[in-house]
Formats: C-alpha cells, structure tokens, sequence
C-alpha cells in the first residue's frame, strides 16, 4: 500500500472513530466473503463492518483520541463503527457470533471508555431505546393516574362525608317528626 493511500485509509477510519457513538472490535478469522455480507446487512443501516490492517487502525484510534484499544488489535481484526444505538448493533454481532463460530467479539468502545466482551454482550441484553421508551411512559403514566386518584380521593370522601351527614340529618328528622306527631294525635282522641 502506497504511502498516500494509507494516510487516507488512517484519516477514514480516524473519521469513522470520531462520528460514531460505540464500536466494536471483533475477530473474522475463518468467515467466507458471503457470511461477512450476512453480517453488515444484519448490522443494518446504522453501523458499519469495516476490515483494516491493524497497524493502521492503532494510527486512527490515536488520533482520534481512542485509547485502550491497542491490545485487541492482533489477528485478522475488524470494527464495527456503530453510528445509531448501539444497543442493535451489538444485538446483531452478539447473535451472528452465535451462529457463526468464527467470528468472534473481542471488546469495544463507547463514551469514552474501552468495553470489555462481557460489557458489549450486557450492552446486546438490554431492550431497545423504544421499549425502554415505552416502560418508562407506562410507568409515568400509572404514577400520574396514581396522583389523580389520591388528590380526587379527599374531595370524595369530603363528597361522601357530606352525603352520610345529610342523611343522618334526614333520618333523625324522619325520627323526630313522627314522635312529635303521635303526641297531638293524642290529645286529638
């Protein structure tokens, strides 16, 4: 490789680095051309499976500010630069590894830290931004229906109270008025 093709290849990969919120850096020793297809279509839009030489990876990772990295970047290495949520991409690296013997998950990066295999495979259990999303709205939900129900709650019972008064008060008029009748009906005979 010429010497201008690599520091284009480096300003590429440095670029890819910087613009992407996780990556993962796996070991593809063993997978076929198609089964590497396989992979980037399951990866989906929003990352990206990139094969490099490792010398110039290491040169990207560094200035691009990457540190920590340098020790999984031995063998045939591959990245994948993940742009969107993170969540998916490892979800898909995590069940082709599954699948595919050979490809194997060796760490990552994301805010600013290294990953380790057991992180990535914690970050590929975890449920999508939308159904995270969504639990929280239902919980926000039930605890604001909870708050209306204890604020309603005092005004009703004040309602009932109010309700139990008046027909206690009727009662005890029904009660009285009929004694006080019976004693003129009394005196009427």
């Amino acid at each position: 490789m010429a010497n201008a093709e690599k520091i284009t290849a480096v300003a590429e990969i440095t670029e890819q680095f910087r613009s992407s919120t996780a990556t993962v850096i796996t070991e593809y020793r063993g997978l076929s051309v198609g089964k590497l297809t396989e992979l980037r279509r399951a990866l989906g839009s929003e990352a990206t499976y990139s094969v490099a030489k490792n010398t110039l990876v290491k040169r990207a990772a560094a200035e691009a500010g990457v540190q920590g990295l340098d020790e999984l970047f031995v063998g045939p290495t591959a990245i994948t630069f993940v742009t969107g949520e993170p969540v998916e991409a490892a979800k898909a690296l995590k069940a082709f590894a599954k699948d595919n013997k050979a490809l194997v998950i060796k760490g990552g990066y994301m805010d600013g830290a290294p990953l380790s295999v057991s992180e990535v495979e914690r970050i590929a259990d975890l449920e999508s931004r939308e159904v995270l999303l969504a639990k929280l709205a239902g919980a926000l939900k039930g605890n604001l229906a909870k708050a209306a129900g204890l604020f309603a709650a005092p005004a009703s019972q004040v309602a009932r109270l109010a309700a139990a008064l008046e027909e206690k008060k009727r009662t005890e008029e029904g009660a009285t008025a009929p004694a006080e009748a019976e004693p003129e009906a009394e005196t009427a005979e």
